[in-house]
């Protein structure tokens, strides 16, 4: 088959498929995207233009994402032509809808089936939004909210098919349009992230910080330390985590951008945080390591003696479902996205996001506990396990993709 991918951000969502069919010899592979180091074998990308620099000046605020996300698609289109006039069309088309580069593409090929990754949309009530009382709604947040939605609504007028990993991601949809998503649920690479409790009986550097066999690591890890992935409040639990175990270490993953919310009034959350604790930690016990390895950072699951995973109502990270699959001691927010992984006392504790003496008490709980601590360990993997399958992954997303096509 002849596959056309298309993301801003190569591979994306894509790596497992594209090593997938890459590795099947069989496949045509296409990949419509903007200039950057990533490659995969038997891949080829196709670099498109970045127009932003064409952007008018005088945008509505609110019309900025739309904006965006149609001069994306104009890009793609233009490539598109380019790809059509050397004799390329594809049999199948995916990608993502919430960037825009799928807008437009159907018009250069009219009779390509479209297989869209829809990832998530935005709503007043119930969700992210006024989640968390420390971040009240601005006044036109309602305005905003129907604005965001713009590229979301374009990407579900067009025709083909659509899919979302998660259940409470599909939930996030209009009731109308939720036939046409399919929910197809991500895997993880069960053999690379794997439980390694050798690591607790040696001396190992994580992210440039030495940790003992005598010590008790936590560790969280996001792509960014923002609200929105409750930075803030496991923050604000660790002097008490800290003052009761002396032998407690703290590693911190994340870079310092913002990926989701808004940015604080100067500087960064790291440093808002850090400002507001000041004098209430032991900083020689808390490392940021920035953003790290792939390969440290599985490496830090294994060795995590307590793993802290909190999100507002929002999209699920991938480093939930590979803490799970290494066999990590859980603690996370009793949110909707996180419960639908995690069953409290089978394979993790749930805590209430809002509340850092609550998430203090389950961290300790996992330091001290240590049967609980295992029993929890062995019920994350064992979920792993059960439904995270890479191959599952895959052999569910191949039929999806011939029911795009076939349809």
């Amino acid at each position: 088959m002849k596959y056309l991918f298309l993301h801003q951000n190569f591979p994306a969502q894509f790596l497992h498929l594209l090593r997938h069919l890459a590795g099947q010899n069989a496949h045509e592979l296409l990949f419509i995207t903007e200039a950057q180091r990533n490659q995969i074998a038997g891949v080829r990308k196709v670099v498109r233009a970045v127009p932003y620099a064409n952007a008018a000046p005088h945008w509505h605020p609110m019309a900025r994402d739309l904006e965006l996300a149609l001069l994306r698609a104009d890009s793609v289109a233009r490539t598109a032509q380019n790809l059509k006039a050397l004799g390329f069309t594809p049999d199948i088309i995916i990608g993502h809808q919430g960037w825009g580069e799928m807008l437009h593409v159907n018009d250069v090929w009219p009779d390509a089936p479209l297989l869209g990754y829809h990832e998530f949309y935005y709503n007043l009530h119930g969700y992210d939004v006024g989640f968390d009382p420390e971040f009240p709604p601005a006044l036109d947040m309602a305005a905003r909210i129907r604005a965001k939605n713009a590229v979301n609504l374009l990407a579900l007028s067009n025709p083909g098919l659509g899919q979302t990993p998660t259940a409470f991601q599909h939930g996030t949809y209009p009731a109308w349009a939720r036939d046409k998503i399919h929910v197809l649920q991500e895997g993880v690479n069960l053999d690379v992230c794997k439980p390694n409790p050798d690591l607790r009986r040696r001396v190992v550097t994580l992210g440039g910080y030495k940790v003992k066999p005598s010590e008790k690591l936590i560790t969280y890890v996001v792509r960014d330390l923002e609200p929105y992935r409750g930075f803030h409040v496991f923050m604000r639990s660790l002097p008490r985590i800290l003052d009761a175990r002396p032998d407690a270490r703290v590693i911190l993953v994340g870079g310092d951008g913002v990926s989701y919310g808004a940015k604080p009034t100067k500087g960064t959350w790291r440093e808002h945080m850090q400002d507001e604790l000041r004098g209430k930690l032991d900083m020689t016990r808390v490392h940021f390591a920035g953003r790290v390895q792939y390969e440290t950072y599985v490496k830090l699951l294994q060795r995590s003696d307590a793993h802290v995973y909190l999100t507002y109502p929002f999209v699920a990270s991938w480093s939930l479902r590979e803490a799970m699959s290494a066999g990590c001691a859980l603690v996370v927010s009793d949110t909707a996205p996180v419960r639908e992984f995690v069953r409290d006392g089978v394979s993790g504790r749930l805590t209430p996001f809002l509340q850092p003496d609550a998430i203090a008490d389950r961290v300790l709980e996992m330091l001290e506990d240590t049967k609980t601590a295992a029993r929890l360990r062995a019920g994350a993997r064992a979920w792993a396990e059960a439904n995270l399958d890479m191959g599952v992954y895959i052999a569910n997303y191949e039929k999806l993709i011939a029911r795009t096509v076939e349809r």
